[in-house]
C-alpha cells in the first residue's frame, strides 16, 4: 500500500505512517525489529504505518534515533504537525482516536466542569478561550475537535457512558446564562438516552477532589485503560495498579451520587435558575 492509497493522504498522521514505512524498508528493518526498539508490539507499528494509531512524542523521538535523524528532528516535526492539526495535545489524541471509539463502557468523573464528551459548542468555546496564551485559531481547532469527539454518542453502537459530576458544576458559570441553559438542556437530552447515565454527586464527596478521570472498558479481553486529567500533561495508561486505584476511587465517588432520576431533576431545576 503506498501513501496515495491511504485515506486522507494529506493528513500529517498518514504522512508520519508513510514515512515510517518508507524509511523502515530502506533500512531493511521488519516491523517486529522496529517494534522491539520502540518498546511496543508489531501490531502497533503496523497501525502507525496505516495511520490507525496516533504516535506519541516518545515514538517520534525514538524513530529519529532509529533512523539517524535526531539532529533534524524529522519525526518530531511530523509529530508536532499532528498535534497542531488535531486540536488537542498529542498524549490525549491516542485516547480520542483509539480508546473512546472502541470502548464498550466509559466511566467518567469530573469535579469542576461538564465532562468534555457532553459539552456544547458554546460551553467548550468559553472554556478554551480562557486558556493562557491561546490564539483564536487554536480555540477554533480545539472546539471542533471536541465536537467531533462527541460523534461516538450518535454512532449505531455507542459505548455505555456512565457519568458522575459534582453538583457544583451545574452552577459554575461558563459563559452567560444562555450558554448554561443550553448546556444543561443538552445534559437532559443526552441523559434520556438508553446508553447514557448521568449522576450528580453530593459536593461533600471528598474522594472526588483528587481530580477528573475516565475509565474505558474495552472489548476482546483488552486491558481497561484510564485517562487521568492534569493541567500540564495528563496520563493515559493500562497499568494494572493505576487502573485498579482509579476504579476504586470511582466506586467511592459513586457512593455519594444521587440516583439518576433525582440527578436529572436537579439538572432541570438548576437550568431554570439560569435566567
Amino acid at each position: 500500500m503506498n501513501e496515495d492509497s491511504l485515506p486522507d493522504s494529506g493528513s500529517p498522521r498518514v504522512r508520519f505512517g508513510a514515512e515510517l514505512r518508507r524509511l523502515r524498508e530502506v533500512a531493511q528493518l521488519s516491523q517486529a525489529a522496529v517494534a522491539s526498539r520502540l518498546g511496543c508490539t508489531q501490531t502497533q507499528v503496523s497501525r502507525l504505518e496505516l495511520a490507525k494509531r496516533t504516535p506519541s512524542r516518545s515514538d517520534a523521538e525514538k524513530l529519529d534515533q532509529i533512523f539517524g535523524m535526531t539532529d533534524r528532528g524529522y519525526f518530531a516535526g511530523l509529530y508536532r504537525r499532528i498535534v497542531s492539526r488535531s486540536g488537542g495535545p498529542g498524549w490525549f489524541m491516542g485516547w480520542v482516536d483509539e480508546i473512546e471509539p472502541a470502548a464498550l463502557v466509559l466511566r467518567s468523573w469530573d469535579p469542576l466542569l461538564i465532562p468534555g464528551l457532553l459539552q456544547t459548542e458554546s460551553y467548550a468555546q468559553h472554556i478554551f478561550s480562557r486558556e493562557p496564551w491561546i490564539t483564536p485559531e487554536e480555540v477554533d481547532a480545539r472546539v471542533q475537535a471536541r465536537m467531533q469527539r462527541r460523534q461516538i454518542l450518535d454512532s449505531d453502537s455507542p459505548p455505555m457512558l456512565l457519568v458522575l459530576m459534582d453538583a457544583g458544576v451545574l452552577r459554575r458559570r461558563v459563559g452567560g446564562p444562555e450558554a448554561m441553559r443550553e448546556q444543561l438542556d443538552f445534559l437532559l437530552e443526552v441523559g434520556s438516552r438508553p446508553a447514557v447515565s448521568i449522576q450528580v454527586v453530593d459536593p461533600e464527596c471528598l474522594p472526588g477532589l483528587a481530580g477528573a478521570f475516565m475509565i474505558a472498558e474495552l472489548p476482546n479481553g483488552e486491558p481497561d485503560t484510564v485517562h487521568v486529567d492534569s493541567p500540564a500533561e495528563g496520563q493515559v495508561t493500562t497499568d494494572h495498579e493505576i487502573v485498579t486505584s482509579i476504579r476504586k476511587r470511582y466506586e467511592a465517588i459513586r457512593l455519594w451520587a444521587y440516583p439518576e432520576h433525582v440527578s436529572l431533576r436537579m439538572i432541570e431545576e438548576v437550568k431554570h435558575e439560569w435566567t
